[in-house]
């Protein structure tokens, strides 16, 4: 059964923070609020965990999870090949709606599906989700609908469509906006702009100006 707290509440947030906690590191999946949309997750060095999120929004492996971190100095241990105009990226809009693609570090224990050697990997500007991201380490983190369905705005629209699946639901309220992440690719020589969410092409190369648009 399913259990929910509400994060506004200060006494409902610890005791949700914990349990979402001890969720991800049983391998289970858990719900939480980002600065874009509600999000599933899991323990990114979970296979299983992975695979149940997948399976949790009739997801394939050709569409990989995505990783959220805590804090930035957490790239040092995922990626590898990371460009200075990357960094630059990283100090301007994070934490916030900007998703890099970037070469994953081959050594590591994961399986996020059909990644070909990459990470795109995030670190959200939201409280709860930070605070979570901070206790457990990574997490593998998609939008919490079914595939196919609108991306959630609220903690009611995630748990009607992911219902039992999901362990743990954190209730932040309605989420502050429904504008995905920017997906920039830093992964060759010039950073390239995979999707135009939150911030612009024009935003972007106020401070990468070489940015490329993808076709």
């Amino acid at each position: 059964m399913a259990r929910r707290y509400d994060t506004n509440d200060a006494t409902d947030r610890a005791t949700g923070l914990r349990e979402a906690a001890s969720a991800v590191r049983r391998g289970e999946l858990v719900v939480l609020p980002t600065d874009t949309v509600y999000g599933i997750g899991a323990d990114a060095f979970t296979p299983e965990a992975v695979g149940d999120l997948l399976e949790a929004k009739g997801r394939g492996r050709n569409m990989p999870s995505p990783v959220l971190i805590g804090s930035p100095n957490t790239l040092h241990g995922l990626v590898t090949d990371f460009s200075e105009m990357a960094w630059e990226l990283v100090d301007a809009f994070w934490p916030g709606a900007l998703t890099i693609v970037a070469k994953h570090q081959p050594s590591l224990q994961w399986d996020l599906g059909e990644t070909r050697g990459t990470v795109a990997v995030r670190m959200p500007l939201h409280p709860v989700a930070i605070e979570l991201l901070t206790e457990v380490g990574p997490m593998a983190v998609s939008s919490a609908n079914l595939t196919g369905h609108r991306a959630p705005e609220d903690c009611d629209a995630a748990q009607e469509m992911l219902g039992d699946s999901v362990s743990v639901y954190l209730d932040g309220g309605p989420t502050p906006g429904i504008v995905p992440s920017s997906i920039v690719d830093v992964t060759g020589k010039v950073p390239v702009l995979l999707r135009a969410g939150s911030l612009s092409a024009e935003e972007l190369r106020k401070v990468v100006p070489d940015l490329e648009v993808a076709n």
